[in-house]
């Protein structure tokens, strides 16, 4: 009896001692000295949302709804003062976190993977000494491609693959999950537990500025695409390993009438001629069975529809009736960027904000339009003191705030923001830019290069037995494949890569003349003088494409042409010199003509009259 009596003591001491050290170490975020509801990782995360939604303060819970983005110093150290991010300073996280309570921000240009990491876990410590403790959540564009984009980021540190398009041109999705695996551990190694991508917006429409982000014009394989992603992404279901999508940009961005962004005023509507607009859903009904963690609308007015013609953030029709009832869809919805506030962009230059519909709103006005309409963050935006007025004025309850602050901290406790919000500054040089990842990421380039015309069998060309004339490639580079020359008459063979041609809008905004708006076709002198190469020595033609491009000329006289959709200049030679082997297919198709694109429904994919290559289209070496 004694040594039971021993036992059971003996038990139940190293029962307290493991409480004691468990309450010795948690993670007291408010301060209060006992572990809290929200603070415990073995409460199911329902109850963790409510005991803190219950501690929060309005301003605390308004600061939840606004993501703005940032810049950070070069050595990763916080500051109290602005920051320049895209050249042009912005608030630092530091200022948004202490004055407006706001925990979440994305990032633009960095200077280092190291000081990404540095910075992040800097941040984070600044917000656990906040009263509550909440963590912040980084998000990004994309970091993995070429930067030719306006809008992604170059690979600076991470490994380098083509961009969607070009997974959409090799359409295998096992290689899709892996990339997107890969690019998960590369940002969970810096802090990024937020993704605002993929794009599975349907590029029917050639001339958009934002086809090179999309998978092309094919609503099956975008959505076959879009759900291997997000599953490498996020995994089976949200958590500590997960980074959460943003999906972009519902109901589908890419039936713009002549391809002008709504991201500016001169946009003219989305239109739908064709009746197309169920099929632009497609891709997002995938992304639904794949558990996107968060959606993004976009600027877009639908035109001549049932809906109320007003940008899709403030259309409560396609929020809420659409997105959230029939589809019951229950995550994140974020505004695309600058839905409220006018943006400055320079001297006497101001970009005005993608208030589409309802210009005529107040700040106020067009805050709580958004909100109403079912939407839970704000992107681009800090303002959070307008949302806690519109709460005391008695226009906005508070119920319906806490509504989207309740998903908000579900997506932070999910990702294990709450329990452990730091990244490892030693792991992280080892995960990104390793070297296995970026061997994975160069030969997705070579297999992404779609080859549309090989006059003769001439590729793949022999190695180091051609005199070669090279436009657009690194001579260091091209040097290694054959004996380059100076001139197009001394030559075997010339090697040029070309851009797909595009053509600024006129306008003050700077940020606007750098989309890729208008033709498609080469004009003028540059057209005359790829002719004259191209009449001069036997060409290979090697064309990025961002969007289509009408090249019925250049395609007549070419040897060979090649597209890629992201490639550096030794996988577009390792390809052309036989190293490795084209496999891509057209993920949309290439007009004859610019009058054949005018005559297409934008809404309609692979439509335009006796295309030059069809949707599908890639030969393969023999």
């Amino acid at each position: 009896m004694k040594k039971l009596l021993f036992l059971f003591f003996l038990a139940l001491f190293a029962t307290c001692s493991s409480d004691s050290t468990k309450e010795a170490t948690f993670r007291d975020l408010n301060k209060n000295g006992r572990m809290d509801p929200y603070e415990d990782p073995g409460q199911p995360v329902e109850a963790r949302v409510e005991d803190l939604l219950q501690q929060m303060t309005l301003k605390e819970k308004a600061g939840m709804l606004f993501i703005d983005g940032i810049g950070i110093r070069e050595d990763g150290a916080l500051s109290e003062s602005p920051v320049s991010a895209n050249n042009r300073p912005r608030p630092s996280a530091t200022m948004l976190l202490k004055d407006k309570s706001m925990n979440h921000f994305n990032l633009w240009d960095v200077p280092s993977v190291e000081a990404l990491a540095k910075w992040h876990n800097n941040i984070q410590k600044l917000a656990e000494e906040s009263r509550l403790g909440i963590p912040v959540t980084i998000a990004s564009d994309p970091r993995h491609y070429f930067s030719k984009s306006i809008f992604t980021i170059a690979a600076q540190g991470f490994s380098q693959w083509p961009e969607q398009l070009g997974f959409a041109a090799i359409g295998d999705t096992a290689l899709m999950r892996e990339f997107a695996d890969i690019a998960r551990q590369e940002y969970l190694a810096v802090g990024i537990r937020e993704a605002l991508h993929p794009s599975i917006d349907l590029a029917t429409e050639p001339r958009w500025a934002r086809v090179s982000g999309t998978f092309g014009e094919d609503a099956e394989l975008s959505a076959r695409m879009a759900k291997a992603y997000i599953q490498g992404f996020q995994g089976t279901q949200l958590n500590a390993n997960s980074v959460a999508c943003m999906t972009k940009h519902f109901p589908g961005g890419g039936p713009q009438k002549d391809g002008l962004d709504p991201h500016f005023e001169f946009h003219r509507g989305q239109l739908y001629p064709g009746g197309n607009f169920d099929y632009h859903l497609i891709p997002f009904q995938a992304a639904f069975e794949a558990q996107t963690a968060a959606i993004m609308p976009y600027y877009g007015v639908p035109v001549g529809l049932e809906y109320e013609e007003v940008g899709f953030s403030y259309n409560k029709a396609i929020i809420t009736g659409l997105l959230r009832e029939k589809y019951k869809y229950d995550g994140v919805i974020c505004t695309d960027w600058g839905l409220v506030t006018d943006a400055p962009m320079g001297p006497n230059v101001i970009w005005p904000a993608r208030a589409w519909g309802v210009e005529e709103l107040s700040t106020e006005g067009r805050a709580l339009r958004i909100i109403e309409a079912g939407v839970d963050q704000f992107g681009g935006e800090s303002i959070p003191e307008v949302v806690v007025q519109l709460v005391e004025d008695g226009r906005l309850p508070e119920e319906r705030l806490n509504v989207s602050v309740r998903r908000l901290l579900r997506m932070k406790f999910r990702l294990g923001l709450f329990d452990n919000p730091y990244t490892n500054l030693e792991a992280m040089g080892q995960i990104v830019g390793k070297k296995e990842f970026v061997e994975a990421g160069l030969a997705a380039q070579r297999r992404a290069m779609t080859l549309l015309k090989n006059d003769g069998d001439v590729l793949p060309l022999a190695t180091n037995a051609l005199k070669i004339y090279i436009e657009n490639i690194k001579p260091e580079t091209a040097s290694l494949y054959g004996t380059l020359v100076e001139t197009p008459e001394e030559a075997d063979i010339a090697i040029i890569r070309l851009d797909a041609p595009w053509y600024p809008v006129e306008t003050d905004n700077p940020f606007a003349r750098g989309f890729h708006h208008g033709d498609l076709d080469f004009q003028g002198e540059a057209k005359e003088k790829i002719l004259q190469l191209l009449n001069t020595v036997p060409t290979i033609v090697n064309i990025y494409l961002d969007r289509p491009a009408v090249i019925p000329e250049i395609n007549a006289g070419a040897k060979a042409v090649l597209a890629d959709f992201g490639a550096s200049d030794a996988a577009v030679l390792d390809v052309i010199f036989g190293k490795a082997k084209p496999e891509g297919k057209l993920p949309f198709e290439l007009p004859a003509s610019m009058e054949a694109v005018r005559n297409q429904k934008p809404d309609v994919p692979y439509d335009s009259e006796g295309p030059l290559y069809e949707f599908g289209y890639g030969l393969s070496y023999q």
